[in-house]
């Protein structure tokens, strides 16, 4: 016989795959289509089960189903970019902020008609993973807001006027970039005004912390300037995620004057992050008075409290900055593990634990315990390795149904109870004797090559057939995989090769096949030594 065993791969999500797909293609309205044949032998749930493979086989042995060459035309399916949404809730910030930068360039490109060479799989990834961290924006933002609101000492932060959070799901990609890029403009806008809103709150704080009025209007006026130019270089460059830099010149000389201290001064306190912690700040304040009080009688001291001052400001700003990347990704987690998905018992449900922890770090500002940070990880890795297996599976399906169609021979379904399926077709240049039989279950997919069992001892001539069927079968399997690296998948097949085919019944056929040439029937072949169950059905 010849079987082979692979364990799919996922390299690249392509935008078609669904949860629930539309009713199926009429096998015959279609030229060249196989039939699709579901098998109710798993009770009810797989009954309904069989009718979602049955539809999507027959979705994809369609002609709706070849990907359009217009890239902006395709379509992202809801499974495809549920599947999205979690790998953007695994990769890092970095490259989800250059996805982003690469989905606005491409929509540049069609806004200027012009072709773009990456294929539509790759620009939905990039349009997705900038959707995922727009969202994850968009929630942090609005926890970030209530938070401040809560305990400002004055007037509350304006509230953010977002739209809803983006659903790319649906949507054609085209259409979508339009849509991603007006959500991003919304989003920057309230981005801004909750973030002059901080600054002034700063400023406040700082003024508190330190009575002196020397330095106050000066760092007003470089605060406002440097977020000026910090909003006109994200403009320019994409969004930056950090306030200007901390001046790194030296502070003032020997014969500087009082005004020189102040003005350094005001330039490391324009500098702070508007998001820094408030006792940090406070610290840098304190050491910029004491510099500017100094500079006439003791400049050397002056010049050693503007350092310290540096040295605080750097680290605030760096302590705001790792902040705010916590708070997206725990935006994007909470994002993810919290999207509604189709009721399947192959996908874990909601964590209530994980979900308090991300929202109590979010809207309380509590960091997540070693444990939280240990249990939210394995909750977003369940997720996605869930709807990566309904993936593959559904992927897999495809490429069968598109080998059949290819064949216009039929595929049969059966869903399994462990929510696997198993499909079984007939090359079209087969005798009816023979058919492959392929079995998903998690995420191994296994093809064998399948006789009619008839209980006799094999004659020489039908030995050699079923031989023959062996190596042509691993033609099918080549050609599968072909049509699975056109979904996105690597799918390598270990291969195993020995005399006869594996004997058992056609699916859609029941018994009435296993008793065919009955007056050959040897009970002891059955039972001979040296073969093992596939499947349970047949023995090699």
């Amino acid at each position: 016989m010849s079987a082979g065993l692979a364990l799919p791969m996922v390299d690249l999500v392509a935008p078609g795959a669904a949860f629930a797909p539309p009713p199926p293609v009429e096998p015959g309205a279609t030229p060249h289509t196989g039939a699709i044949h579901p098998n109710d032998t798993a009770g009810d749930t797989a009954t309904e089960t069989g009718g979602e493979v049955s539809a999507q086989l027959a979705e994809a042995a369609g002609e709706a189903l070849q990907q359009t060459a217009d890239a902006a035309l395709t379509v992202l399916g809801t499974l495809s970019g549920a599947l999205l949404a979690g790998r953007a809730a695994l990769a890092t910030t970095r490259v989800l902020a250059s996805a982003a930068v690469r989905a606005a360039g491409e929509q540049r490109c069609l806004e200027r008609q012009e072709e773009l060479s990456a294929l539509a799989a790759q620009q939905w990834r990039d349009a997705a993973f900038a959707a995922a961290r727009a969202n994850a924006r968009r929630t942090a933002l609005l926890a970030r807001a209530s938070r401040a609101a809560r305990t400002a000492q004055g007037d509350p932060p304006p509230r953010p006027g977002l739209p809803p959070p983006l659903n790319p799901a649906g949507s054609a990609l085209g259409d979508f970039r339009g849509e991603l890029a007006r959500f991003e403009m919304a989003l920057e806008s309230a981005e801004a005004a909750q973030e002059t809103w901080e600054a002034e709150a700063l400023t406040a704080s700082l003024c508190r912390a330190d009575g002196a009025d020397d330095w106050q209007d000066a760092m007003r006026a470089r605060r406002d300037a440097m977020l000026r130019e910090h909003r006109e270089r994200a403009a320019a460059a994409g969004r930056q995620d950090s306030p200007p830099p901390v001046p790194a010149s030296a502070p003032p000389g020997d014969g500087a004057d009082t005004a020189a201290f102040r003005d350094r001064g005001a330039d490391i306190l324009a500098a702070l992050d508007p998001r820094a912690d408030p006792r940090i700040a406070e610290l840098v304040a304190e050491a910029v008075g004491n510099a500017t009080r100094h500079a006439a009688a003791n400049p050397r001291r002056a010049r050693l409290h503007l350092k310290e001052a540096r040295r605080f400001a750097e680290r605030a700003n760096g302590k705001a900055r790792q902040r705010r990347q916590d708070e997206e990704r725990a935006a994007l987690q909470l994002d993810f593990l919290t999207a509604p998905l189709p009721e399947d018992p192959e996908l874990p449900g909601h964590d209530p634990e994980a979900e308090d922890a991300l929202r109590g770090f979010l809207e309380e500002g509590v960091p997540l315990s070693p444990r939280q940070q240990e249990v939210v990880r394995q909750r977003v890795e369940e997720r996605h390795s869930a709807l990566e297996a309904l993936y593959v599976r559904a992927q897999c399906a495809d490429a069968l149904a598109r080998l059949a169609r290819d064949t216009g021979e039929a595929v049969h379904v059966d869903p399994l109870e462990n929510g696997g399926m198993r499909l079984e077709w007939t090359p079209g240049d087969w005798d009816p004797e023979h058919w492959l039989r392929a079995t998903l279950t998690g995420d191994a997919f296994r093809v064998v090559t399948m006789r009619t069992e008839t209980g006799a001892e094999r004659l020489p001539g039908e030995k050699a057939l079923d031989d023959l069927r062996c190596a042509q079968a691993q033609e099918q399997l080549a050609r599968f995989r072909e049509l699975a690296q056109d979904l996105g998948l690597t799918v390598r097949f270990e291969m195993e090769r020995t005399h006869g085919a594996v004997a058992g019944t056609p699916a859609g056929q029941g018994a009435a096949a296993a008793g065919r040439s009955g007056a050959r029937t040897r009970p002891d072949e059955r039972t001979r030594p040296g073969h093992r169950t596939v499947d349970g059905d047949g023995r090699h």
